[in-house]
């Protein structure tokens, strides 16, 4: 292990610590670099490459990069700002978090071209993080605007991935297998970046290719915490059970590239070549993102003898009771919480980024930096901590002070990273 040099914890080091253990788990989901091994043999026939995601077109672009000697076709669709050039393989873009025309419009598309196939062609999907918004295809009976209405309710419930997605597929045509179905005789191989807490595969785009695991399950109680005023037809469809393709319909051949846990490896890897004791509280935590901040906050200031940084990824939630709420994200409002929790303790840096580039409404920002003097340095501003907290206002709090972490689009996803850094007493300098 490094030797540890416990003198010389500035702003400056701290800051540049945790940012590079962000960027260091971002890469390590790069497609470019972990696609390729992922790869089947190319078939006899046809290659039909197609998927959705933020992730997608990077995803197609490696592929290209790995086979330029296999006959590629097919159509992926990506977030607004998330393509990137590709020669034999469609980029499309649509909309997220919310569907538009040219998510329908992409998921045709898509359907199109892995229909009437042979049992001697091949159709790789590639998934991961948003897919399920660019790829929206109603079922038959509820319309686009339904399927939108939906959607804002769900990312206002507070209710977790896994739950939210178990909606979608059942209002798609597409999801939940649909496309696997529509591909067959073809061999279907399935590609996926997870930014599902627990790696749970049929819910990463809402699992196009893979059996809906949740068709049987009743459907009641998250109506009613979507609340009054959906349309008829919805609850309807919504109430349907036993709407899958069934587990002796679709085999599926699915294979990880990219998982949320072996980011966090990588960064701790990274901890440790600079002397810091990393230590992994998991890839799978949810809850309410403040409350999971305040409690990590409280953990990481128990007394250390070593810098410590504690990283962790999952998926939290921001429930909005209905009031007037501000511009942020689950990564800026756990960033604001654990350093409200923490109250300027001169030991406890933090920082907390979406993968993807991108933190709900914040704006283009992939989440915030907080520091020991984070609190003091905005009540300077004329800005109250707690107020922004309590309003959900966390990226307007951040962009006041210059802590928001903006990267663009990373083209990648395995969902959120949280490092909290803590060093002994009497060592921030």
């Amino acid at each position: 292990m490094s030797e540890v040099d416990v003198t010389a914890w500035d702003d400056a080091r701290a800051r540049s610590f945790l940012r590079e253990l962000f960027d260091v788990a971002v890469g390590a989901a790069d497609p470019a670099g972990v696609l390729a091994p992922h790869l089947p043999s190319s078939p006899a026939g046809r290659c039909v490459v197609v998927g959705a995601g933020k992730a997608a077109a990077s995803m197609a672009a490696a592929v290209e990069a790995a086979w330029p000697d296999v006959p590629l076709s097919g159509t992926v669709v990506t977030p607004y700002g998330y393509g990137m050039a590709t020669r034999r393989i469609a980029v499309r873009e649509a909309a997220h978090p919310i569907p538009d025309e040219n998510s329908q419009a992409a998921a045709r598309e898509i359907l199109a071209a892995v229909t009437g196939l042979t049992p001697d062609d091949l159709v790789l999907v590639l998934i991961s993080g948003g897919g399920s918004s660019v790829m929206a295809l109603p079922v038959e009976g509820v319309t686009l605007a339904d399927k939108q209405l939906v959607n804002r309710r769900l990312l206002a419930s507070g209710l977790d991935i896994r739950t939210m997605n178990a909606v979608r597929r059942r209002l798609s045509a597409i999801k939940g297998g649909k496309l696997a179905l529509a591909a067959a005789p073809a061999r279907v191989v399935t590609l996926a970046v997870s930014d599902i807490p627990g790696d749970d595969v049929s819910s990463i785009a809402s699992g196009p290719s893979i059996t809906d695991r949740a068709a049987d399950i009743d459907l009641a109680a998250v109506i009613e915490k979507l609340g009054p005023g959906l349309p008829d037809n919805v609850v309807a469809r919504l109430l349907q059970r036993g709407l899958a393709a069934t587990a002796d319909t679709i085999v599926p051949d699915v294979r990880l590239i990219s998982t949320p846990y072996r980011s966090l490896e990588d960064a701790a890897d990274a901890a440790r070549a600079q002397g810091v004791v990393p230590v992994i509280l998991g890839d799978d935590i949810e809850g309410e993102s403040a409350d999971v901040a305040a409690e990590m906050a409280r953990m990481a200031l128990q007394p250390v003898d070593r810098p410590t940084v504690y990283i962790s990824g999952g998926e939290t939630t921001v429930t909005l009771a209905g009031g007037p709420a501000g511009r942020g994200g689950r990564n800026t409002e756990f960033a604001l919480a654990a350093i409200n929790a923490g109250r300027g303790d001169p030991r406890l840096w933090v920082l907390a980024g979406d993968t993807d580039g991108e933190d709900g409404s914040s704006g283009g920002a992939a989440g915030a930096i907080a520091t020991p003097d984070t609190i003091a340095r905005a009540a300077a501003e004329g800005l109250d901590a707690g107020a922004a907290q309590r309003g959900h206002d966390s990226a307007t709090f951040f962009a006041a002070i210059g802590d928001l972490i903006v990267t663009g689009p990373t083209r990648t996803n395995v969902n959120d990273f949280r490092a909290i850094l803590v060093v002994p007493e009497g060592c921030a300098q």
